[in-house]
Formats: structure tokens, sequence, C-alpha cells
């Protein structure tokens, strides 16, 4: 199992914070959760909708990007991350 941090690096003001975003994924939402504590985020953040759980995941602000990846979080492009999405919608479907 593994947490992803994407590229993204989206510009964007999220309640106070001004930042650029990054997305942090991972295989399970309970490893995600554990992953998003130790970056300090909160529960609430968690992006979810239960139409769509394959695309459940935190945006992460640019200035907490090196501590999630000294953390363990695997870089990987948003690209890359969008055909991890979609391969998970398809495996749900099929399965």
């Amino acid at each position: 199992m593994a947490v992803y941090l994407d590229d993204w690096r989206q510009p964007a003001r999220l309640g106070p914070i001004d930042d650029r975003w990054s997305h942090l994924v991972a295989d399970t939402d309970d490893e995600l959760h554990e992953f998003a504590a130790h970056l300090g985020m909160r529960r609430e953040w968690f992006q979810h909708k239960e139409s769509r759980p394959h695309q459940a995941h935190y945006d992460v602000p640019e200035r907490a990007r090196e501590q999630a990846l000294d953390l363990g979080a695997v870089p990987v492009t948003w690209r890359h991350l969008g055909r991890m999405m979609r391969e998970r919608r398809t495996d749900r479907v099929s399965g």
C-alpha cells in the first residue's frame, strides 16, 4: 500500500489559505486518513463523494508538500494520478 502526492499545484484560496494545492491519495481510505493525520490535516478536509469513491483525496498546500514527501508520500504526476483514478473507477464497476 502507498500514499501518493501529485504535482498539480493549482493556485487557489481554500478558506483562509491562499496557496498552490496538490492531491494526496492512497490505496485505501484508512491509509489516507492515517497519513493525513500525521500531516496535521483534519478529517473534515477529506474530499469524498459517495458517487465517486475512486476520487477520494485530501488537498495538500504547497507549504506541506516537502513534509508529505519526507513522511513517505510517493510523488506522481497529475496525469498518472488521473490514470490511477480511472483504473479504480473501472475496477469498482467491473468488480
